[in-house]
């Protein structure tokens, strides 16, 4: 192998893919806990751990192409769309980690900490007032008691590898713990609700199609200044804030 490819890199952690081999880089050594604890635990096909000497995690490539990326069409077929839902309803039914999630807040937290980045969003002229007032009234309906399970925490399409339509290997766990069901399924779906009903589909019952809407809208609207400010664009073709526009 001659070359290294930076997969992603910015001020929290950085991963790199030499080969068959990616190598992530992260100052923060907790998250790297959780991530190997997660895999060992999950009954879903994760990467195999090869080494760890921190702040460095070597796990291995997983067959398979991603499922999806946001911004692009899906190559993926509905079969494959609904595997995933399948996979991640596994998951879901799994026994709960001896760990909170870390993106695991109460509803009244999440919601003053949405208010103050809407706040924000205008404030700065990120992004018109109508749009956020919008997005933020249909965020509501995701800001309710949930029954925790175990949820991946960062469930991007990119994040789910398939072939001959089966899941082959999840990664990026690092943000795994108990959490909202929902929020999973509507981090696989963003930007790709065209396949909501497939991967509905596969997961069974226990699906509420407002609340995965919600949480498009709520996730939207918490990620925008943080993606710009770490060096992301969201508001590319498919992103983010056309996710948001979707709503109107």
């Amino acid at each position: 192998m001659d070359e290294v490819e930076v997969v992603v890199a910015h001020s929290e952690r950085a991963t790199l893919r030499v080969g068959d081999v990616f190598l992530k880089v992260d100052a923060d050594r907790a998250r790297v806990d959780v991530e190997v604890r997660a895999m060992a635990l999950a009954p879903v096909p994760t990467p195999k751990v090869l080494w760890r000497e921190p702040p460095v995690l070597a796990i291995a490539a997983v067959p398979g192409t991603a499922l999806g990326r946001l911004g692009e069409p899906s190559t993926s077929s509905p079969a494959a769309w609904a595997a995933a839902g399948a996979a991640i309803r596994k998951l879901h039914d799994a026994p709960l980690p001896p760990w909170r999630g870390r993106r695991r807040r109460d509803p009244a937290e999440l919601a003053a900490e949405l208010d103050g980045e809407c706040e924000a969003l205008v404030r700065n002229g990120v992004l018109p007032a109508g749009l956020v007032t919008r997005n933020r009234r249909v965020a509501e309906a995701a800001l309710r008691p949930w029954t925790e399970v175990f949820t991946h925490g960062d469930l991007q399409s990119d994040h789910v590898f398939v072939a001959h339509d089966r899941v082959t290997g999840i990664i990026d766990w690092s943000e795994a713990g108990r959490g909202d069901a929902l929020f999973d399924l509507a981090t696989l779906t963003l930007g790709h609700e065209e396949h909501l009903g497939d991967v509905a589909a596969g997961y069974g019952t226990g699906v509420d199609l407002d609340v995965i809407r919600a949480w498009w809208s709520l996730r939207s609207l918490l990620g925008v200044r943080w993606l710009v400010e770490h060096g992301f664009d969201p508001f590319a073709p498919g992103c983010e804030v056309d996710v948001l526009k979707s709503r109107m």
